[in-house]
């Protein structure tokens, strides 16, 4: 095999056109104006605001003119539904997905479950209800779009770029199981898009494995025990607390120990242990009690 390297002209949707790039498969379902529920399927649905902020979000990009984008311009409410990687679903999805036909010519051959939303709240004013979501789906995200994000339609691409805030997420049993344990993984489709202009591409979802952290690149425990004590003169440090983030990479050591500190002083306490670090560090410890 030849191990020079060829360039390729960069084309109009460059992802599938001129190169190989895996994405995700997912169904958004949205309301069309009498209240009945449209399913679109969509690759170009990412994660966007992954921390730090007050809503998290996920980034879809979508033609202005689709069933999804209007509805969601219109009512600001979906649903991003992952489904599983089954050939039947696919095939499925290929069909709801063929532009230039109605919601209703569309949904005549759909073979999903919709089920009513899982939200407790009250929907947004001029709705009586939520969008389905799909039945058959491993997790499920309800979300609002957040249309005071600058990303809108772009001038010269045939593209909406819509900020969908997570409300929401739900997922099969079983699946909040694997997550609580870190254990296990839903097989979901891998898609690389439209090719040759007769056919999709699909991958199977392999069985994911992990690579621990070297442990060459943990700090020593005197230079993280050094950032921590004199991060808040109000809040001291036992040295086997310090152990606890010796890996966390240096950029990001002084907003770990933020944190911390701030969940300390929520708590009223003066002394963080390593039994205090675990539970900090453990994010789902709550939900692991309640399972």
């Amino acid at each position: 095999m030849s191990k020079k390297f060829a360039e390729i002209r960069i084309l109009d949707n460059f992802y599938q056109t001129s190169s190989f790039y895996p994405m995700p498969v997912v169904l958004i379902s949205t309301l069309n104006e009498d209240g009945s529920t449209n399913l679109g399927p969509y690759s170009l649905c990412f994660p966007y605001v992954v921390t730090g902020g007050k809503k998290h979000s996920m980034l879809l990009i979508t033609r202005p003119s689709s069933n999804t984008a209007l509805n969601i311009i219109r009512d600001k409410v979906c649903s991003i539904n992952f489904i599983p990687d089954k050939k039947k679903y696919l095939k499925n999805c290929v069909m709801l997905g063929y532009p230039g036909e109605t919601s209703g010519q569309k949904m005549k051959n759909n073979i999903f479950t919709l089920r009513p939303s899982t939200r407790s709240d009250a929907p947004p004013e001029g709705l009586f209800k939520y969008p389905d979501i799909v039945g058959e789906a491993e997790q499920v995200m309800e979300c609002t779009r957040d249309d005071s994000q600058p990303l809108q339609p772009i001038p010269s691409s045939d593209a909406s770029h819509l900020v969908l805030e997570i409300d929401k997420i739900i997922m099969k049993k079983k699946w909040k199981n694997a997550l609580l344990k870190g254990k296990g993984f839903p097989r979901i489709p891998v898609d690389f898009g439209f090719r040759d202009n007769i056919q999709f591409w699909f991958s199977k979802h392999s069985k994911p494995y992990s690579i621990k952290v070297p442990g060459s690149k943990a700090a020593p425990v005197e230079a993280v025990y050094y950032a921590c004590t004199r991060f808040d003169p109000e809040i001291k440090w036992e040295k086997e607390a310090c152990v606890k983030i010796v890996k966390v990479p240096n950029v990001f050591l002084k907003r770990v120990i933020g944190g911390v500190v701030e969940a300390a002083k929520k708590e009223g306490l003066t002394v963080i242990t390593p039994e205090f670090m675990d539970k900090v560090q453990d994010k789902r410890s709550g939900e692991k009690k309640r399972s």
